[in-house]
C-alpha cells in the first residue's frame, strides 16, 4: 500500500516520506478501513516534531489519527461490516500505524458508521475536533439556560463546539483575532463574537450578559487565558480546558475557590468508554440529521502531506486541512 511515514522525528520535509509499505491484516476484534481521506491536526506534527518531551514511538511512524473510508476485510470474531463507510478515532494513539495510508486497521469499535451523505473528507474531521468540541460541551453540562463562552472560535474544536452548544439550546459567546476569524465563528453559529486583539473582552463579557459573567467556558489554552477569569466567569461557573500552551499555568486560585469554580482538564485520546459512547452517540445523531456544518480548508493529495503538516503548524488555515488517497 502507498503510506506516508518518518523514521526520525523533526522538520516536515525533513522526515516525512511517501512510498509503500506493507498492507496490514486485522486480526481478532479488528477492521481494516480502505481510507479515502486523512485529517491532520496539531497533535500530528507536535508528535512528528517531538513536542512536549515525546520520543520517536515506533521505528516507522504512519502519523494521523483522523480519517474515513470504506471496511474491506474484517478480523475474527467481528460481524461482516465490509462495504460500510466508517470514520476513524484515534487510529494512531499508542499505534505505530495511523490513517496517513491507503488502509489502516484499527478495532471495530474504533470506525464508526458514517452517514451516506456526510463527505469522506467530513468524516475525517471527527475523530480529534468534534470528539473534543462533544466531549467539552457535555463536560460543561451545556443546555438551554447556559450562557458559554467558547475560546478561540475559529478553531477546528471551537467550530463544532459551537455547533453543539446552539444545538443544546444555549446562548453562545466567543473569542477571535480576525474579522476573517469572527465571520467562521458567526457561521457556525455564535450569537457574539468579541475580538480580543481590539476589545476588552471582560468588560464586553459583562455587558453581553447584564454584568453576571458567562455560566461556562470551554477553554483551548489554559496557560495564556488563566489570568481573565476573574473577569468573564460567573460564580459556580465550570471552565473546561482542552489544551495549553504551557506546560505549567498560574490561577487565580483564591478567586477561583472563593467563586466555587469548577476546573475540568480533559485529553480527548483518553477518555472513559462511557465518556466516548455518549460523545458518539450524540454526534451520530447530529450527523444523521444533517445538523453539522464541516470546514475544510484544503485539501491535498497524500503526496504533499509535508504541505498540509506546514499548514496546520503555522496556523494558517482556518478550518480542517484534509489529504485526500487515491
Amino acid at each position: 500500500m502507498l503510506a506516508a511515514y518518518y523514521s526520525e522525528q523533526g522538520a516536515a520535509r525533513d522526515v516525512l516520506r511517501v512510498g509503500e509499505q506493507q498492507t496490514p491484516v486485522p486480526g481478532p476484534g479488528e477492521v481494516r478501513v480502505r481510507l479515502r481521506t486523512s485529517g491532520v491536526n496539531p497533535s500530528d506534527w507536535k508528535v512528528r516534531q517531538g513536542g512536549f518531551g515525546r520520543g520517536l514511538s515506533a521505528p516507522l511512524v504512519i502519523p494521523h489519527s483522523d480519517g474515513a473510508g470504506d471496511i474491506d476485510a474484517v478480523g475474527p470474531g467481528v460481524a461482516d461490516r465490509r462495504s460500510e463507510r466508517v470514520w476513524i478515532w484515534n487510529a494512531q494513539w499508542k499505534r505505530a500505524s495511523g490513517t496517513a495510508a491507503q488502509y489502516v486497521v484499527v478495532p471495530s469499535a474504533q470506525a464508526v458508521r458514517l452517514p451516506r451523505d456526510v463527505s469522506y473528507a467530513a468524516g475525517a474531521c471527527l475523530g480529534i475536533p468534534a470528539l473534543t468540541a462533544m466531549q467539552a460541551v457535555r463536560l460543561a453540562d451545556i443546555g438551554p439556560r447556559t450562557t458559554v463562552l467558547i475560546a478561540g472560535g475559529a478553531g477546528a474544536v471551537a467550530h463544532y463546539a459551537i455547533q453543539f452548544a446552539k444545538l443544546r439550546g444555549a446562548t453562545v459567546l466567543s473569542t477571535v483575532s480576525s474579522d476573517a476569524k469572527a465571520a467562521h465563528a458567526k457561521g457556525a453559529g455564535a450569537d457574539a463574537v468579541l475580538n480580543y486583539r481590539n476589545e476588552d473582552v471582560g468588560q464586553r463579557i459583562k455587558q453581553l450578559t447584564a454584568g453576571r459573567g458567562v455560566d461556562a467556558l470551554i477553554e483551548l489554552d489554559l496557560a495564556r487565558n488563566a489570568g481573565l477569569y476573574p473577569s468573564i466567569l460567573r460564580p459556580h461557573a465550570t471552565v473546561v480546558v482542552y489544551g495549553t500552551s504551557a506546560g505549567e499555568a498560574t490561577l487565580p486560585a483564591l478567586w477561583m475557590m472563593q467563586n466555587s469554580i469548577r476546573l475540568q482538564l480533559f485529553l480527548i485520546y483518553d477518555v472513559s468508554e462511557a465518556d466516548r459512547a455518549a460523545g458518539i452517540a450524540e454526534l451520530s445523531h447530529w450527523l444523521e440529521e444533517g445538523k453539522l456544518r464541516h470546514a475544510i480548508a484544503q485539501r491535498l493529495p497524500l503526496e504533499r502531506i509535508a504541505d498540509a503538516h506546514e499548514i496546520v503548524e503555522r496556523g494558517a488555515a482556518i478550518g480542517n486541512v484534509v489529504l485526500d488517497i487515491d
